[in-house]
């Protein structure tokens, strides 16, 4: 098993991760891809995409971007250990993308960064994230 399977099974699994409607575009490693569709239940008001649903999906993303790449230990353990998160634009009635790459990989810290943002490429958010396997 590797950890892109990991987060394969994973993420279908977690009830936040469900709420929001998450799914797996490319779980390899090198990229990871993931994908929040537009919901109106995930909105601060009318038709603008909460703050912190775009910080869900970008925390997702960092959790399987560290994963993806990693070695499965016996015991699966994993936290996000910091995350910092600038909002580039607002996003408007819009499915967001979240796209997760390596910046350092160390024996059980993951450097991470993430891109979130529309379908058309338009920026909405900026993470560097660190997260620690086991």
């Amino acid at each position: 098993m590797t950890g892109s399977d990991v987060m394969a099974q994973f993420l279908p699994t977690s009830p936040l991760v469900a709420k929001l409607g998450i799914v797996a575009e490319n779980l390899a490693d090198g990229q990871v891809r993931l994908r929040m569709p537009w919901d109106p239940s995930n909105a601060t008001i009318a038709d603008m995409v909460h703050g912190g649903a775009i910080a869900t999906l970008a925390d997702v993303t960092v959790m399987a971007t560290a994963w993806a790449g990693a070695e499965v230990p016996g015991e699966l353990r994993g936290v996000t250990v910091s995350m910092s998160l600038q909002y580039l634009a607002p996003a408007r009635a819009t499915d967001l993308i979240g796209v997760g790459h390596v910046l350092r990989r160390g024996h059980s810290l993951v450097h991470c960064d993430v891109d979130v943002h529309t379908p058309d490429d338009t920026p909405v958010a900026k993470a560097v994230a660190t997260y620690k396997l086991g």
